[in-house]
């Protein structure tokens, strides 16, 4: 871990320059924030300044994440598994977003990015993997490409205006309390459902992609978490519906989309709930959501080869047009008092088919805490600690058992448990700098749900973030 930290350093002069190759569904500002509660509102730091009233609104932000895990000693070990040994892993992102009003409320927002860097073995070999800012991409160099671009479009319905500041995808000025929204182009399905106040952006929060986002939901994505589509949004003060249609990749976690629509999407409906307890604000969120698209057969696959001990994966063999995948997310947040928060979320995906977008989770569930750091006389820290369990389908689990490989676990065989993870970070605000530096510390029970190579596994990082 010593000799790593030379590298963060290193790496910042770098992103400066040029921005990496290896990152997942970052997430924004979302356009209505539900009055995120106020352990959670100095995360980003809005313009000072509003004069924001031009019709542009221009940001950045850079994120540089140092992870290392300690050593493992276990019977066995597939090409998917975590590594018994190896050295920390960087992993680092730039992304400039830029936004323009266009006519009376509406705005098309532009965010190139650059990715680079690795994840621990390859991010593969836990399914509630420890780096939010990194997927399972093979190239580590940094490469630059075209995240998000897509136009947005509100109708008010009613007299009734709030004033907005200008942040990360949003312009400065009105907007009415209550509206209809249409979004159009490419996004992160993340940006705009499942939001969390306390839990949900890897680059200021949790790093946990179980924490960032509800693991049994395999949202669409190609492999950096982007996608093309709409979303449609109706909006009032104390209640939110959408709808998302967007693109799957052509295979399980690819590069590419698939534009064939009618073999191949996704649908997302998402119920969002305001409510105050006595004085104290809290939001719930009800996700469904049904994918479409060629996944493969965990139960035929193994019944093909009740031993399959390949180093693919087998269930390819066994895709097919038009297969289903249904599931739904539940998602609470509560604020406890004028500096804590409470969160929890619990999700379900039937787990038939193979896993094609996100991450290799049946089914979840996570609770947490974040608080600032104001009795302490640091107001804009945030200390968090959670935990979250993820399991797995009959079906998946017993294609991983029979020597089968999905694209993020698979040991070569499979002594069943629920892969536990528990995860504490402090986040060091340095607002005259625009940045902040997290210490984080994650343990890991049965990683890749298996208890022959439980360890626990001890996963220590450092993450610096700047944002202006």
């Amino acid at each position: 871990m010593k000799r790593s930290l030379p590298l963060l350093a290193g790496a910042l002069l770098l992103a400066g320059q040029a921005r990496a190759q290896v990152t997942p569904p970052s997430t924004t500002t979302p356009h209505n924030p539900p009055n995120a509660a106020s352990a959670q509102e100095p995360t980003h730091h809005p313009n000072d300044t509003p004069g924001e009233r031009s019709g542009w609104s221009l940001h950045f932000q850079q994120t540089l994440i140092d992870q290392w895990h300690s050593d493992l000693h276990t019977p066995y070990s597939g090409d998917y598994s975590l590594a018994d040994r190896e050295s920390a892993k960087l992993s680092f992102t730039s992304t400039l977003f830029i936004g323009r009003r266009l006519w009376k409320r509406a705005a098309v927002y532009f965010n190139p990015e650059v990715a680079g860097g690795s994840g621990l073995s390859s991010a593969r070999g836990i399914a509630g993997f420890t780096n939010g800012e990194t997927f399972r991409i093979g190239v580590a160099d940094p490469v630059l490409y075209l995240a998000r671009l897509y136009l947005r479009q509100t109708f008010a319905l009613g007299p009734g205006t709030v004033e907005e500041e200008d942040g990360l995808n949003q312009l400065a000025g009105p907007r009415p309390e209550r509206y209809f929204a249409v979004n159009v182009g490419k996004f992160s399905v993340a940006d705009f459902f499942d939001q969390n106040s306390y839990s949900h952006d890897p680059r200021t929060q949790f790093l946990n992609w179980g924490l960032m986002s509800a693991g049994g939901w395999d949202y669409a994505a190609n492999t950096r978490g982007y996608t093309v589509g709409g979303v449609l949004e109706y909006v009032t003060p104390a209640f939110a519906l959408r709808f998302a249609s967007t693109l799957e990749p052509t295979y399980a976690n690819g590069p590419t989309l698939d534009f064939h629509y009618g073999s191949a999407h996704a649908e997302t409906l998402e119920l969002t709930k305001h409510y105050h307890l006595g004085s104290r604000q809290g939001t719930v969120r009800a996700l469904a959501f049904r994918n479409v698209a060629a996944m493969g057969d965990y139960r035929a696959a193994t019944a093909a080869n009740p031993r399959l001990h390949t180093d693919t994966s087998a269930v390819a063999l066994f895709r097919a047009p038009g297969r289903t995948k249904t599931g739904f997310a539940l998602n609470a947040e509560q604020e406890l008092n004028a500096n804590v928060g409470l969160f929890a979320r619990l999700s379900y995906n039937d787990g038939r088919y193979e896993t094609w977008a996100f991450t290799e989770i049946d089914h979840s569930a996570s609770l947490g805490l974040v608080s600032t750091g104001a009795r302490w006389q640091r107001p804009d820290d945030r200390l968090g600690a959670a935990v979250v369990v993820n399991g797995l389908s009959p079906e998946h689990r017993d294609y991983l058992a029979a020597g089968g490989y999905g694209f993020i676990v698979g040991d070569g065989a499979l002594n069943y448990g629920l892969e536990s993870i528990g995860e504490v970070y402090y986040s060091f605000s340095l607002p005259r700098y625009h940045a902040s530096i997290s210490p984080d510390y994650q343990l890991v029970i049965n990683p890749g749900y298996n208890r022959d190579r439980s360890g626990p596994v001890h996963v220590a990082a450092v993450r610096l973030h700047v944002e202006f």
